[in-house]
């Protein structure tokens, strides 16, 4: 399973800004969010966010709406975004098959959001770097959970790359200098 840029959507579940101060690795889940949000949306991947209850945890990480301003953004009560009628018809419409899902917490909304996913079919790729939760322990636990269900972990940079596809052409060549470049010294922690 190779992802393709004509066929993927980043989602986004639940980093808002009330949540992420009690979330390990969550300033790291919020920037490789945010790296991986910009990307898409300069090579024309659809983004979308979630929020839950945002009346108590707050709206989605401010440098993460700056860095997707074309993002769609899906508010809900339900710990799977699924589980929203409105969600899961928009997403059947856009006709999409290859999810990558990041988010927090990664044992709650992220797992239940990817478990959903797989149940209708799609493909889910796991952003390891991107998904956390207030113990790391739980957000492992979740990822290996995702993995014995079909979901496949992966890196912003594969992802990244397997989008862009090739290096001899413009989108590339933009992609490189903006956001690729940059990133390669970043230090990473993969929970």
């Amino acid at each position: 399973m190779r992802l393709t840029r004509e066929e993927s959507l980043l989602l986004i579940v639940d980093l808002q800004a009330g949540l992420l101060p009690v979330i390990e690795h969550g300033d790291q889940a919020a920037t490789e969010a945010a790296w991986l949000g910009g990307l898409a949306e300069s090579i024309e991947v659809p983004v979308w966010l979630t929020e839950q209850y945002p009346e108590g945890l707050g709206g989605s990480e401010p440098r993460l709406l700056d860095a997707v301003p074309g993002h769609r953004l899906w508010q809900k009560m339900t710990f799977d975004a699924c589980g929203n009628p409105a969600f899961a018809a928009a997403l059947a419409e856009i006709g999409k098959r290859q999810v990558v899902l990041c988010g927090t917490e990664a044992h709650i909304c992220v797992m239940q959001t990817g478990l959903g996913l797989l149940a209708a079919g799609y493909e889910v790729y796991w952003l390891v770097e991107a998904c956390a939760s207030r113990r790391a322990g739980e957000a492992r636990l979740a990822r290996e959970r995702m993995m014995q269900a079909g979901a496949v972990p992966v890196s912003a940079d594969m992802v990244a790359y397997e989008w862009l596809h090739r290096c001899d052409d413009e989108r590339f060549k933009q992609a490189h200098r903006r956001f690729l470049k940059g990133r390669s010294a970043r230090p990473l922690v993969f929970a």
